[in-house]
């Protein structure tokens, strides 16, 4: 996956614990039928400008043909997360890892389902979009022994609304995350400042940020209201909007071929405020990790 959709504009967000394993293979497989189409449009584009000009000049001994506005890279994909927010048991799932757009328009990439660039830079020196993204964080209270009583927190898909602005080698981005399932997963805002650099066929980036939560996300992830507490055995807790983390993005990506590459990245974050002190966080430093393989078409 492209390093601007990893760290930026299109931030690694897998936070929690992955979706059941129904939804993970529901998504690849849309996923899978995404890219037949997308590659069989994108041979197309490749094929389509040769052979009409060489109909429109049979005189013609070699057409050219255009640069295919697809980009198109799909592969496999591990994921690394807590179980769930302030856990120290972490999961691994295998997730599809997709690197999907087209004219740098319309995208698939990511945790990022489907989404658009509304607003795009020359260059690609800024975007301004929205997206259908899943960041599956959820909490059961089988996870752990004393999360009993708590309830459950279903994970579901989120609206995302971003931008970015990358100058030079440093890329700004901000990114707000709405629940739109109706379990009260409320609001989360994150903003990311990366410094990337390519070495050889190694591409490096690296960089801080924090994020913000409204106090739906913050009561539904780490309060415990007098009925929790009853039921639980856990001290009653009151949260409020504010700081969830701090983090640094760090991401490494590799072109073995013109056609494959590899890429590592990781968000090391650190719980602080309500997050960090609410009686159900156990670990307060977060480790987030999606490692992928792309083929290129």
């Amino acid at each position: 996956m492209s390093a601007r959709v990893k760290l930026a504009g299109h931030g690694l967000v897998v936070q929690g614990r992955p979706a059941r394993a129904s939804l993970v293979r529901t998504l690849a497989l849309s996923g899978a039928v995404l890219a037949l189409a997308a590659a069989q449009a994108a041979h197309a584009d490749d094929t389509t400008p040769a052979t009409s000009a060489a109909s429109a000049d049979p005189g013609t001994a070699t057409a050219t043909s255009s640069d295919s506005k697809w980009k198109i890279g799909v592969g496999p994909g591990l994921v690394v997360t807590p179980k769930y927010p302030g856990s120290r048991q972490l999961s691994y799932i295998p997730f599809p890892a997709l690197d999907i757009s087209y004219d740098d328009r319309f995208f698939s990439q990511g945790p990022d389902v489907l989404g658009v660039n509304v607003l795009r830079g020359p260059a690609s020196a800024y975007h301004l979009g929205a997206a259908l993204s899943f960041d599956f964080q959820s909490r059961k209270e089988s996870d752990d022994p004393h999360l009993h009583g708590l309830g459950d927190v279903d994970g579901g898909p989120k609206l995302k609304l971003f931008a970015d602005y990358t100058w030079w080698a440093f890329t700004g981005s901000v990114a707000l995350y709405q629940d739109i399932a109706g379990h009260h997963q409320g609001t989360t805002i994150s903003t990311d400042l990366v410094a990337s650099a390519p070495v050889g066929g190694w591409l490096f980036s690296v960089g801080p940020g924090f994020t913000w939560a409204n106090g739906t996300y913050t009561r539904t992830f780490f309060g415990v209201s007098q009925q929790q507490s009853a039921a639980s055995g856990l001290p009653t807790y009151d949260t409020s909007a504010g700081i969830r983390d701090i983090h640094m993005n760090a991401m490494v990506t590799y072109d073995f071929s013109r056609h494959w590459n590899g890429s590592i990245a990781a968000t090391f974050g650190r719980l602080e405020h309500n997050a960090a002190n609410s009686p159900i966080t156990e670990k307060r430093f977060e480790l987030n990790t999606l490692a992928s393989v792309n083929y290129k078409f």
